[in-house]
């Protein structure tokens, strides 16, 4: 055993913190520390109850009736916000669209596909929170003549408006895990679409209000358009008077107060 002097350990100690101030040593000294470590408690899927079909089930093609009436393309099925399947269900996340438009029957065979091959269905569940195709989109063939009545029926779509829940996930995994996947599949679809979970889905609710109340600006689309200023009544359709400027057509303006 080697002993040392305290004026040995002195100058030892004085030419290692000089080496060390020049750099020479500072890659290669290890700084050994002791402590208790802290790990994250696991999340709880105590209360999770797996369904006995977890996979998104297939959806038809076209809706099975004897005969389907032709109608009009009625924009007001995806103008305005959703009125039901807008809340959750039983799942913990869900795609939710921003904006309107049709679904066709491709797109349920995308996202139906992706989930499929992405997501572990041994631990994870997913359910559809729309209806199949069913609106019917008709269209004359190429090079046909104007009139001679409304063209036959070429193929179906499903309306979205903005805020419906396109589809739901659960399961013991935590969001982390799926939100790749979702939102993946929320940007291949023909509206703009987000993955959220429960608990981002009440800060976007909550964010919103918070604007509404601490809104600093008196001048609101509301107030503006209920006391009708410079006659604006007349360019706006009741559309626009109901859902005070925050939709436009099938588009979300989620900055408007």
């Amino acid at each position: 055993m080697i002993s040392l002097t305290k004026a040995a350990v002195g100058g030892l100690t004085a030419v290692c913190s000089a080496v060390r101030h020049q750099g020479i040593l500072h890659g290669h000294l290890k700084v050994l520390a002791a402590g208790m470590k802290t790990f994250d408690i696991p999340p709880d899927y105590s209360d999770v109850v797996m369904p006995e079909r977890p996979k998104l089930k297939f959806m038809e093609k076209a809706p099975n009736v004897p005969k389907v009436r032709r109608q009009m393309k009625k924009l007001r099925d995806i103008q305005g916000p959703a009125k039901t399947d807008n809340t959750f269900t039983t799942g913990q996340y869900a795609i939710v669209a921003m904006g309107g438009g049709y679904l066709r029957w491709a797109h349920f065979e995308m996202i139906r596909a992706v989930m499929g091959r992405r997501l572990d269905y041994q631990k994870t569940f997913a359910f559809w929170r729309i209806n199949s195709p069913y609106k019917p989109i008709t269209r004359k063939s190429l090079g046909h003549r104007m009139g001679g009545g409304k063209g036959a029926v070429d193929h179906y779509v499903t309306p979205i408006r903005c805020g419906n829940f396109v589809l739901e996930v659960g399961g013991k995994v935590d969001f982390e895990e799926v939100e790749r996947v979702m939102t993946q599949v929320a940007r291949k679809l023909p509206f703009p679409a987000k993955a959220v979970s429960r608990e981002s889905f009440e800060a976007m609710q909550k964010e919103h209000t918070d604007r509404i109340k601490n809104n600093e600006n008196p001048w609101t689309f509301k107030k503006i358009v209920q006391g009708n200023m410079l006659g604006v009544r007349r360019v706006l359709s009741p559309l626009d008077f109901h859902n005070h400027g925050r939709y436009t057509g099938k588009f979300y303006f989620p900055e408007r107060v």
